[in-house]
C-alpha cells in the first residue's frame, strides 16, 4: 500500500515542475510565444528545426501559424511537437525582451 501512495506522491511531484503550455502565439520570423500554466511567458525559436523532416513544412507560413496546445506542449496541423521540456528549457523569459 506504501508503494501505491508513493508513486501518487511523485506523479503529482512531476506535474508540478514541469509547466504545460496553455497558449500560444505564432510570432515573426518563426517565432513562439508561449504562455505556461506557470504564468511565465517565454519565447521559443522554432528556426533549428525547419531544416529537418517533418519540421520543414512549417517554412510555410500558414502552416506555422497552425499551431495550437496539446497536452503539456504544442502541435501543428500537420501533427509536428515540440517535447514539453525543450519547449520550456529552451526558451527565453519573454520580459528580456523588453516585455513584461
Amino acid at each position: 500500500m506504501a508503494r501505491r501512495s508513493e508513486n501518487a506522491v511523485n506523479i503529482t511531484i512531476f506535474r508540478m515542475i514541469r509547466p504545460k503550455a496553455i497558449k500560444v502565439e505564432p510570432r515573426p520570423d518563426y517565432f513562439l510565444l508561449v504562455t505556461f500554466n506557470n504564468k511565465e511567458e517565454r519565447l521559443f525559436d522554432v528556426k533549428p528545426y525547419l531544416d529537418f523532416k517533418p519540421f520543414d513544412e512549417l517554412k510555410n507560413t500558414t502552416l506555422f501559424n497552425t499551431v495550437k496546445p496539446a497536452g503539456l506542449s504544442i502541435e501543428w496541423l500537420h501533427g509536428q511537437d515540440i517535447c514539453p521540456d525543450e519547449l520550456y528549457y529552451n526558451s527565453l523569459p519573454y520580459e528580456r525582451f523588453g516585455h513584461n
